[in-house]
């Protein structure tokens, strides 16, 4: 599944094979089709295929659908790790948030899966095969939005994202349009550079959660190497390179970084390139319904005295744990075990200084 159509035409020329069947393989691997269920391909074929090659290799491992109809979804790749993909619906679409990495080496303050560490990059055929499964899951429903927002930084396994998004966008698979597919980072300087020169308009979300350099180290730890300066430059140029918006994610944690003080320094960011705010309600602990976005409705109220294009995220799923890597954290843990706070982003920072409990 992450191998493009020339990939394919080539490994089919090598048997013999005319061009065409390329594309019809394509096509049927971005429809979830097993090899055997492939009845236009000659049984040779199929029989050939099937005797080195393998349409997915992600397994089930568990599904929670949340009240709200956001549907948590725990994959089994095929070494044993699990990793997690959200279904997110709409009025008038379908998101699908996915999963770049096993894990995540970054330890940002605003993500479960950063207190798991790093174990490996997934291919682009595991990236694609999530959106590929989640659509056979929603079936009439077409996935219309993906989203990288789900465990690890999509920037830091660069080549297996950039490949996975030509592949959504591929008019013989899902063809979900470049400009409806979004990539989150921590802010990776060089790599939003290269991104920009892609020609794949994607929209690219910053999870800035800081205005600050000296608040924003504690809450994303790469901000010590990529200050917000540098990480500013790069997304002004991403902006002018592709004609879009940058969003700046941004987690209201209270009494921490919603002050009038960080709503100004907030506000001269944005100035600085075409761009607007997203504030994150923080979420809840494990067992409660929803998150409080007052801190953030008041934050935003803060942004918009100031000029500042701003949206406060509706909170999804909460009853699943749908927030980056507390489905894997439960897993994990077995049924019984006691974890820490999985209900991040962020944990819970009660005063300036605290870690998260």
């Amino acid at each position: 599944m992450g191998l493009a159509p020339e990939e394919l035409a080539a490994l089919l020329a090598a048997w013999g094979e005319p061009a065409y069947r390329a594309r019809q393989l394509f096509a049927w691997l971005h429809r979830g089709a097993a090899l055997e269920e492939m009845s236009d391909l000659p049984r040779a074929l199929r029989a050939r295929l099937a005797e080195g090659a393998l349409a997915g290799t992600l397994g089930l491992h568990a599904r929670e659908t949340a009240p709200d109809g956001a549907t948590k979804v725990g994959f089994l790749t095929h070494d044993g790790h699990l990793i997690e993909t959200v279904v997110i619906p709409h009025r008038d679409r379908t998101t699908v948030c996915v999963s770049s990495q096993i894990g995540c080496a970054y330890g940002c303050q605003f993500c479960a899966t950063g207190r798991q560490g790093f174990t490996r990059d997934l291919s682009a055929g595991e990236i694609v095969e999530q959106v590929v499964r989640a659509q056979g899951l929603i079936q009439p429903r077409r996935v219309s939005h993906v989203v990288f927002m789900g465990m690890g930084e999509p920037l830091a396994n660069y080549d297996a994202v950039v490949k996975a998004v030509r592949l959504l966008n591929h008019p013989n698979g899902l063809h979900i349009g470049a400009r409806r597919i979004a990539l989150s980072t921590c802010g990776l300087p060089d790599r939003i550079r290269s991104l920009a020169g892609e020609g794949l308009p994607v929209a690219l979300a910053i999870s800035l959660h800081a205005a600050s350099d000296e608040l924003r180290s504690r809450f994303v730890p790469v901000n010590r190497i990529h200050p917000i300066s540098e990480v500013v430059a790069a997304a002004r140029e991403y902006a002018e390179r592709t004609g879009r918006k940058v969003v700046f994610e941004y987690v209201v944690v209270p009494g921490v970084n919603d002050s009038a003080e960080q709503a100004g320094a907030l506000a001269a960011i944005t100035r600085q390139l075409p761009s607007m705010v997203n504030l994150i309600p923080q979420n809840p602990p494990e067992g409660h319904m929803s998150a409080d976005a007052g801190p953030a409705r008041r934050f935003a109220r803060r942004l918009e005295k100031r000029g500042v294009p701003v949206a406060v995220r509706a909170s999804r799923g909460a009853e699943v744990l749908a927030a980056c890597g507390q489905l894997r954290d439960r897993l994990a843990r077995g049924p019984g075990e006691e974890g820490g706070d999985a209900s991040t982003p962020g944990g819970r920072f009660d005063s300036p200084g605290r870690s998260p409990v």
